[in-house]
């Protein structure tokens, strides 16, 4: 019985173009036969490319843009419930990450608490070295990870997906697939592409990276301010090698709304410092922020990561679900090419999780957020219990019985 929440059957299969017409004279053709074809060499695509080539799968990756680690959108912070049941980031060199031990949560007063919870702590991380660390441990494992070539397209014949390459350093390829999977990030091709659900609800962030910032070093400083981050917040934290400063908030239309950091700034001057010297670099787009999509896979075909909504909709924090189960489905899809299983499209999706509460959360967020009740709320036992479940999840302390 499939899941008819997550599930589409090729009853009535998209219009596709067949493969490329024979290429002219001097350009190359040929066909490639693999187990698995993966689109996008991000966090949730690496990790399932990676478990489905250890499980024995001829694996590859296309990734559009020719670094792995280019013009990112995320922060890079990795809870420590991903490296606790990620066996892969123990593999990670120590100078791409820096642990962070706690969170200062400001009210829109600039009054604070310090946040801790037993044993728990965050990593910072270089995430562009980091992916592009991944990519070669990918290669290193045995995926063939083709950089700076664009999915356009899928034709499902003969019982096999058929991905013609008309761009790139590939162009020319016509790739032969037994399954696909979509990890190409929130307005994913390989979605549009397979008929599949597409991200709709989006928070619009933008960061700052600086040398020489100040700021307490051992915190994840985040500042809450409808004014300035409706529906999200402003965070700093110290980085490796370079210290971010950002913000975010809801998008209540497609177009990316106007966000600048220099009101923030401004406004958290008294705790955080860039210094003199401007930006090394600034990066902006969006996150989505709506929950796990309704439908996420069909025959041989599915989502992993942000493609598939895998963002929790009141952190915007995807990194761990995105390894977690971008490595269950490359171990599930590989079962299946072994004939172990039924077809991963038909039951793994069910596991993707669905984060009612925190959709409770930002529904709430959305509607009620208010300064002045953040204010005289602050330090209260239920809003340091409430704040501690978000970030901490179940190792939060327990409320203080009155």
């Amino acid at each position: 019985m499939f899941a008819s929440s997550s599930f589409s059957r090729f009853d009535t299969p998209p219009f596709f173009s067949a493969c490329p017409a024979p290429p002219s004279a001097g350009e190359r053709s040929s066909n490639t036969v693999v187990d698995l074809l993966v689109v996008g060499a991000s966090f949730a695509g690496l990790a399932c490319a990676r478990a489905a080539a250890l499980a024995g799968l001829r694996v590859m990756v296309l990734e559009k843009k020719s670094s792995a680690g280019a013009k990112l959108h995320t922060t890079g912070i990795i809870v420590k419930d991903a490296v606790d049941t990620v066996p892969w980031l123990a593999e990670v060199p120590p100078a791409l990450v820096r642990r962070i031990d706690g969170v200062r949560l400001y009210s829109p007063d600039m009054r604070h608490v310090d946040l801790h919870a037993p044993g728990y702590w965050f990593w910072a991380t270089d995430a562009p070295a980091l992916l592009d660390w991944m990519v070669d441990s990918a290669r290193a494992s045995g995926v063939d990870v083709q950089l700076g070539t664009l999915f356009e397209q899928a034709l499902w014949m003969n019982d096999r997906w058929e991905i013609p390459l008309t761009h790139g350093p590939c162009r020319g390829t016509c790739i032969s697939a037994r399954y696909i999977v979509g990890a190409d990030g929130p307005h994913s091709r390989v979605a549009k592409a397979l008929g599949l659900s597409r991200n709709t609800r989006f928070l619009y962030g933008i960061e700052h990276e600086y040398r020489g910032a100040r700021m307490a070093p051992d915190f994840l400083h985040c500042f809450v301010d409808r004014q300035l981050a409706p529906g999200y917040i402003g965070w700093a934290l110290d980085g490796v090698g370079v210290s971010q400063i950002g913000l975010a908030r809801r998008m209540d239309t497609q177009a990316a709304p106007a966000l600048r950091v220099d009101p923030l700034l401004r406004k958290i001057a008294s705790v955080v410092s860039p210094g003199d010297a401007p930006p090394v670099a600034i990066r902006a787009g969006m996150i989505p922020c709506g929950g796990v999509l309704p439908v996420v896979a069909r025959e041989r075909a599915l989502l992993v990561g942000d493609a598939a909504g895998m963002v929790s909709p009141v952190t915007a924090g995807g990194i761990h679900t995105a390894l977690q189960h971008g490595e269950r489905a490359g171990e599930a899809i590989a079962r299946f090419v072994r004939g172990e299983v039924e077809d991963p499209a038909s039951w793994f999706v069910r596991s993707y999780p669905r984060f009612r509460l925190k959709r409770a959360l930002r529904w709430a967020f959305d509607h009620f957020q208010s300064d002045w009740m953040f204010n005289r709320l602050l330090g209260t036992p239920q809003m340091r219990r409430m704040a501690e479940l978000v970030y901490f999840h179940r190792k939060a302390s327990p409320l203080p019985r009155g």
